[in-house]
């Protein structure tokens, strides 16, 4: 997102929908040939069972001192009309732990082949862990939802192998939920195998915090797959970025954004969070492929932010780093931030600065660690270059359609590729805090892959048509 936390002032509840008290128990509502359970209001403790689907109507609230268990297969439907959003408050778990053979679906209620962006408001998570901001709340829930605290210790439960599709919604430009929102979450949450699709605005956005999270996915998301504020300290080992050409926000859309807070004040803790083993396959597969002009940047690095970035590949878009003010540079300077043992393969611009900071000096900072290379043109050997670093160049969604590309990818490095060795841990972030015993120092690969797909048996990437429904 580029504003403060701002999400859509849900719709009233359909005519016909059952009224809310503080506490609510599903009700079974007749759909057509299927009955879903609908889900409204204040949740009780309570499971929601696999061998039922469940439909989300306005926004539905696991208040403090509640619990919602999910099983294993479970399918969760957002409704469009009431604007469906699933909404964790500080206090509150979701007990969510699929599994690969059963992954639990949150997706859009929409018949198959009508599934869209934006169908539903997607998954919000609000936890007691530091921020650099006073009260901050989440906007457009009503009531009020404020996150943050000073329990950086906080769990909010426990989220494993989960796919949201076809979730966030824009309702006015910079007015957006998104797919999965963690705000103020704490370390005591668990987070792995999570994948998002399709989402009408960013993938993965952490809103401070330092909750920790492994095997993420962002496929075909309309704005930057991994946003980052508010002074966010967690760690992320093994994420995987899809891009699709033609998806992008009026705003700018990027693999990272990052900022320290909504304006460049010199507020802390500063977003400090540490990313390794990412493989991004950007919207730009070769030189003159046609992309949406709102595809900019791999990196995008703004107001003061410290996130550090190792043993990672990006391709594909039209700029590789950016910094976007000159506090960001003194942030990198100060290492603060560390970005070390990264590859950009740009079929364009390298490096852009903005706000007072200089070009020259993001070009030094990340060649003093990292390696940018060029990608051959079109009518050069480029699916070889690809190769000769392990990708695969049949995984950029640019030579495909959302009705072609493959449900389920083969990411696993090709036999011989380069970025299957060079990894290293040796920089001193990974011995702080918080971080020194979370990441796995032996792998040896750069990217999110070596000769294992961590994304077989549970990732969805053509979930248009996917039968969901009993």
């Amino acid at each position: 997102m580029k504003k403060n936390l701002k999400f859509a002032v849900i719709a009233a509840l359909m005519a016909f929908s059952f009224a809310c008290s503080d506490d609510t128990e599903p009700v079974v509502t007749p759909g057509g040939d299927d009955d879903l359970v609908s889900l409204s209001g204040n949740l009780s403790t309570q499971t929601l069972t696999a061998d039922k689907q469940y439909l989300l109507q306005g926004q539905v609230f696991v208040r403090d001192g509640q619990v919602l268990t999910i099983e294993p297969g479970t399918v969760i439907f957002g409704e469009k009309r009431s604007k469906g959003t699933l909404i964790v408050d500080r206090g509150g778990k979701i007990i969510a732990r699929g599994t690969k053979e059963n992954p639990i679906i949150m997706t859009s209620a929409q018949e198959e082949g009508e599934r869209d962006r934006s169908d539903w408001g997607g998954l919000v998570i609000a936890g007691r862990a530091r921020t650099n901001q006073v009260d901050p709340a989440v906007e457009g829930i009503d009531p009020v939802l404020i996150f943050g605290g000073d329990n950086d210790s906080d769990s909010s439960g426990e989220y494993e192998y989960i796919r949201v599709e076809y979730a966030g919604i824009e309702l006015t430009p910079n007015n957006e939920t998104n797919s999965i929102t963690m705000a103020g979450v704490g370390k005591g949450t668990f987070m792995e195998h999570l994948m998002v699709s399709f989402g009408g605005d960013d993938g993965f956005e952490w809103f401070g915090g330092n909750v920790d999270g492994r095997y993420f996915i962002s496929h075909s998301t309309w704005d930057d797959d991994l946003d980052v504020d508010y002074g966010y300290s967690g760690n992320v080992q093994w994420a995987l970025v899809v891009r699709n050409p033609f998806y992008a926000d009026q705003s700018q859309s990027n693999a990272f954004e990052c900022d320290n807070g909504p304006n460049d004040n010199d507020v802390q803790p500063y977003t400090t969070g540490t990313f390794s083993n990412v493989t991004v396959y950007g919207p730009r597969d070769r030189v003159g492929r046609s992309i949406s002009g709102n595809n900019y940047h791999a990196i995008d690095l703004r107001r003061r932010t410290a996130v550090s970035i190792f043993n990672s590949v990006f391709t594909g878009f039209p700029t590789g780093v950016r910094f976007n003010t000159q506090s960001v540079t003194e942030q990198y300077q100060a290492g603060r931030g560390v970005l070390a043992n990264n590859i950009i393969i740009n079929p364009n611009a390298n490096y852009a600065a903005g706000g007072g900071a200089n070009v020259a000096d993001v070009q030094t900072i990340w060649e003093a660690r990292n390696t940018t290379v060029g990608l051959p043109a079109a009518d050069g050997p480029w699916e070889d270059f690809y190769r000769g670093y392990g990708l695969r160049p049949e995984n950029f969604f640019a030579r495909h359609t959302i009705s072609s590309y493959p449900s389920n990818p083969n990411f696993t490095l090709l036999a011989n590729g380069t970025l299957a060795a060079g990894a290293s841990f040796d920089d001193a972030k990974f011995s702080e805090e918080g971080r020194s015993s979370y990441f796995d120092k032996n792998v040896p690969y750069i990217g999110a892959f070596g000769s294992t797909d961590w994304t077989d048996g549970w990732a969805e990437f053509a979930p248009l048509n996917v039968v969901y429904k009993k």
